[in-house]
């Protein structure tokens, strides 16, 4: 199965994902999936969401600068070793990997593992 993954080009700085991800959650677009790449001179973030046609849509409405890219959707076991038999076999079969994040499954609640410039000042804000 293939989705899109939306690469939104964003300024390195605070409040930027947190600008993609109310222009979003506005529209009642669900983020599947998200990764940051922001230490690079074109800072990007990939997301995928559950409806295509309208993060298009509201990221073109609101002026964000994105492209699309198809990626492939593997369903695999949460266990051990199943990521790396599926890595092992895209690199036997001379298949590079451009970018990887684990899709949120269909729950109620998921955990967001975030890395900040200020740890300290995150978490006693966050524990507010």
């Amino acid at each position: 199965m293939t989705t899109k993954q939306f690469e939104v080009l964003v300024q390195d700085k605070p409040g930027e994902v947190a600008r993609l991800a109310e222009v979003l959650a506005k529209n009642a677009v669900n983020i599947r999936g998200i990764s940051t790449d922001l230490g690079k001179a074109q800072p990007v973030v990939h997301v995928i969401t559950d409806d295509e046609a309208t993060a298009r849509r509201i990221l073109k409405a609101s002026g964000m600068d994105f492209r699309e890219k198809d990626v492939l959707v593997i369903s695999m076991s949460d266990k051990p070793g199943e990521l790396a038999k599926v890595t092992r076999k895209l690199a036997k079969a001379g298949v590079n990997i451009e970018s990887m994040f684990i899709l949120v499954p269909k729950v109620s609640e998921v955990q967001v593992a975030v890395g900040v410039d200020a740890r300290d000042k995150a978490q006693d804000m966050l524990l507010k």
